[in-house]
């Protein structure tokens, strides 16, 4: 008898020790279409420290270049020198003007 009595005790001790184990089951089944949306969220959206970094990254490609360009400028003759200006001439709006310091 004491090994059927065992047996029963353990039957009955089951639903309590799994317990746990369903309800944190149930729950992240329940929120994992919430958390895979959010990641979707991040990754499909740029912040704004992003945006300003890659900004920053243009115009420093396009000062790079404006700068290559008034070296070629010098050393080029007068046909070169104006394609070369006008290069530099489209490039200049899209460079932002710093604005003056009073020091």
């Amino acid at each position: 008898m004491s090994v059927r009595r065992l047996a029963l005790v353990a039957i009955a001790a089951t639903p309590l020790v799994l317990g746990g184990c369903l309800a944190k089951t149930a729950f992240d089944v329940a929120t994992a279409p919430v958390r895979v949306a959010g990641r979707a969220v991040d990754m499909a959206t740029t912040s704004q420290s992003e945006a300003d970094e890659a900004r920053g990254r243009e115009i420093r490609r396009r000062e790079e270049r404006l700068g290559r360009l008034q070296r070629q400028m010098c050393i080029r003759d007068s046909r070169e020198a104006v394609a070369v200006r006008r290069e530099i001439d489209a490039l200049l709006p899209a460079i932002p003007v710093e604005p003056e310091r009073d020091d």
